[in-house]
């Protein structure tokens, strides 16, 4: 198992409740907006804290990896994303893709979230390229090819469709609202 890219590590081990959530809430802070914190606890009620505190303070939880004595819990850093505005004019929802797939049609799925957020849930099939990442990586694919980006909510998707269509490339097609709402099929690195 390939190790999950993060941004930062938080070390709560050997902590009580409420530490591992006063030092992630710390750390969080420090962090930019979109990027993926790391926290090792050793509590085992902080699964349920983190999650809590994820939800109540608008960051995204991932998901917990547990080995041995130590759970790894991952969370993304809330970007304010939800309220951004859609520019990209071609867009499909979630119940049309879920077709095409169904159709087993052959279409190339660009998955630009984080490689944190790809690794606990993705559409089978789908190509992770973080949208930092993806100047570097556009030219793996035809500029004729069509290609569906998909992300948490429409929004990295919206502004990854269009620095594809900006560089050419002729059909691209933004996934809304994306994987926050996404019912179909799923894999999992983890």
């Amino acid at each position: 198992m390939e190790p999950i890219k993060t941004n930062m590590l938080v070390d709560a081990k050997g902590l009580a409740c409420p530490m591992p959530i006063v030092r992630t809430k710390k750390a969080m802070n420090e962090l930019e907006p979109g990027k993926v914190i790391e926290v090792h606890a050793t509590d085992k009620g902080s699964r349920a804290d983190i999650q809590a505190w994820a939800k109540s303070s608008g960051h995204q939880y991932l998901g917990t990896i547990e080995e041995g004595e130590v759970l790894k819990h991952y969370l993304r850093k809330s970007s304010g994303e939800e309220k951004e505005e859609i520019k990209h004019p071609h867009v499909i929802d979630n119940e049309e893709l879920t077709k095409k797939i169904n159709n087993q049609e052959n279409i190339l799925l660009l998955d630009v979230r984080e490689a944190a957020e790809y690794a606990f849930n993705h559409i089978p099939g789908a190509k992770s390229i973080p949208l930092g990442e993806l100047d570097e990586k556009m030219a793996e694919f035809e500029k004729s090819e069509t290609i569906y980006v998909v992300c948490r909510t429409g929004n990295r998707s919206d502004l990854a469709a269009q620095k594809l269509t900006s560089n050419g490339f002729e059909n691209v097609i933004n996934v809304m609202p994306g994987m926050s709402n996404w019912s179909g099929p799923v894999d999992s690195n983890k």
